[in-house]
């Protein structure tokens, strides 16, 4: 069975602000990039033979330093594991959205509305899981490491899971098995 380490980039400067970046491109920060050698360290012993990451800065640049650091090739990027687009949202921290864009942000909280301008669960989900599909059904060998966003992990955790998941923080990592037909997961790290 293919195994999958599926893990949320490091900070980034907005992530310290609280704020939401969907498809904004931000940068990693220090914190970040010592979160990303910190990630490297931890799965040094774990068999990692490739590392796919979103194609926004901040989770190319999450897997450029883990696979630096394990010696590894430079990580294939997947555009389908970027984050889910947050439209009005972007650059906001929650209390702003909640003060700027009271409707949206209420429709948001209730799950019955994506913002204005962002993207809509089910395409965020649909788009995750035919990403990871695509990798679990192409690496066979050893372990590979995904580097996504926590918004679009989150949701389509749930799905799996079938249950809430709280918010995930950077760094943090869920162990994906498929069976070639159906996903597992559950938090490692």
């Amino acid at each position: 069975m293919p195994r999958i380490l599926l893990t949320r980039h490091g900070e980034t400067t907005w992530n310290a602000l609280g704020k939401l970046q969907g498809h904004t491109d931000i940068e990693l920060n220090d914190a970040g990039r010592g979160q990303a050698r910190a990630l490297a360290d931890a799965f040094c012993t774990v068999g990692i033979t490739a590392v796919w990451t979103s194609d926004l800065a901040r989770a190319r640049q999450t897997g450029e330093i883990v696979a630096a650091a394990l010696g590894l090739g430079a990580p294939t990027v997947e555009p389908e594991l970027r984050e889910r687009k947050f439209g009005v949202f972007e650059g906001l921290t929650r209390a702003e959205c909640a003060t700027q864009h009271p409707e949206a942000w209420r429709a948001w909280l209730a799950q019955t509305a994506a913002p204005p301008g962002g993207a809509a669960r089910e395409l965020a989900t649909a788009r995750m899981s035919r990403a990871l599909g695509r990798i679990a059904t192409t690496h066979a060998a050893g372990t590979a490491l995904v580097i996504s966003h926590g918004g679009v992990m989150r949701l389509w955790l749930m799905e799996v899971l079938g249950s809430t998941v709280p918010l995930i923080g950077n760094g943090t990592t869920f162990e994906l098995e498929h069976d070639g037909t159906a996903f597992r997961a559950s938090r490692i790290r």
